[in-house]
């Protein structure tokens, strides 16, 4: 089969692999009809995510149709139409039992404990994100093995159309669980600091669920224009504008600052020179921009809420000014299974309309191009979608 395969940073291609057989009696075998390249994995294409290997086979954001089902599987049946939440649970540990299925205590089985220096077992294995969360290969690929096939994968009705559902996988229930972190109601305001996919649909959920007023920050003119139209946003440059905090607390009322913050940015944010010095040698894993323009931005007994990954240590994190504020804060890996059926359900309904950001539609050997396309920003791309099978050319830009 063909699939999309790390060669360093900067350096994915498409190579011809072994085809994915069953190794547990729970697993199945799904042929992908629809993949995405997610922000997250341009941390890895960056190679910015230790522990990721020549060959690793990339992509969490997936589905596509049942072609082989495990002895154990009794949930699935070849043909059914699945969307594949990126996070790896068993259905049955202490923390799935809570419905915290990111934190899955038995599925990373990988590298991950390096991550916490303290024998504490790591989260979930994650869908082709390098052997600290479990050496799984991705789904951007003709076919991938699907471990937890009774838990994961999630039925979509034949009448939606790939595009609808496909974001069900990653950045529709992580924006969502984003806004329902941040305490998102009728009459808030709330600032999103990253006009990317996840920023994008924070914006629409905080609408659907009577959110007054949303600023949001970015360096794009492009995406900020398109955030403007769908979404109603109030649009910050911080290119041209170097305290988006600022301008954020001049314009609510009392100046007290919005109600909430989602970071949906994490640690690539740009940063000053002495913290990108920092992060090159290692003194720093991550920028905190972001982090403390969230801290500033918002107001006293407010929530700071953080999809955007983060990695290592954080110089000037700005504790005090959090304390003093009196904050919250809300991060973490999203917990998928948990939403999807209340997302399926306002999607169905209209309600919500995630295909609307998706700008590219390329076949699956054209991967490198849609990579370095959505990486630099070219041609106002919002967001790839991979389609295995297509042939090259034949699906291009779909401008909405």
């Amino acid at each position: 089969m063909r699939a999309v395969s790390y060669h360093g940073a900067n350096d994915v291609r498409v190579d011809s692999v072994p085809d994915p057989i069953l190794q547990d009696a729970d697993d199945i075998i799904l042929r992908v009809t629809a993949t995405a390249i997610c922000g997250s994995d341009l941390h890895l294409y960056r190679g910015k995510i230790p522990e990721t290997e020549q060959g690793d086979i990339f992509g969490h954001e997936f589905m596509g149709i049942v072609e082989e089902v495990g002895r154990d599987v009794t949930t699935l049946q070849v043909g059914d139409r699945v969307v594949i939440p990126f996070v790896i649970a068993c259905g049955s540990c202490f923390f799935c039992q809570q419905d915290l299925f990111a934190a899955c205590e038995t599925t990373n089985t990988g590298r991950g404990s390096i991550i916490n220096k303290k024998g504490i077992p790591p989260g979930a294995a994650l869908f082709g994100y390098s052997h600290l969360y479990g050496g799984i290969p991705g789904g951007q690929a003709d076919y991938v093995r699907v471990p937890k096939g009774n838990v994961g994968p999630f039925k979509v009705p034949t009448t939606l159309a790939d595009d609808k559902v496909l974001f069900l996988s990653d950045i529709l229930p992580t924006a969502w669980q984003a806004v329902i972190n941040a305490e998102i109601g009728e009459g808030s305001s709330v600032a999103i600091y990253g006009a990317g996919p996840v920023g994008l649909l924070s914006a629409a959920c905080a609408r659907m669920l009577g959110a007054h007023t949303v600023f949001m920050v970015d360096d794009n003119d492009y995406r900020l224009a398109y955030a403007q139209e769908a979404y109603g946003v109030i649009p910050i440059n911080f290119e041209k504008d170097d305290d988006p905090a600022d301008s954020i607390i001049r314009q609510t009322p009392g100046m007290r600052g919005v109600d909430a913050v989602i970071d949906a940015v994490g640690f690539e944010a740009k940063g000053s020179t002495t913290e990108t010095v920092m992060t090159a040698l290692k003194l720093e894993g991550s920028s905190g921009k972001a982090l403390r323009q969230s801290i500033a931005a918002v107001r006293r007994g407010g929530v700071v809420s953080v999809p955007g990954v983060y990695a290592g240590f954080i110089h000037g994190f700005m504790f005090g000014d959090a304390f003093d504020k009196g904050l919250t804060f809300k991060m973490g890996q999203t917990h998928v299974q948990k939403y999807l059926p209340e997302l399926l359900e306002h999607i169905e309904a209209g309600r919500l309309q995630p295909e609307l950001i998706v700008t590219h539609r390329l076949a699956l050997e054209e991967a490198a191009m849609g990579y370095k396309m959505f990486d630099q920003k070219q041609d106002n791309c919002r967001k790839v979608i991979l389609v295995p099978g297509a042939a090259p050319g034949t699906l291009g830009p779909d401008h909405l």
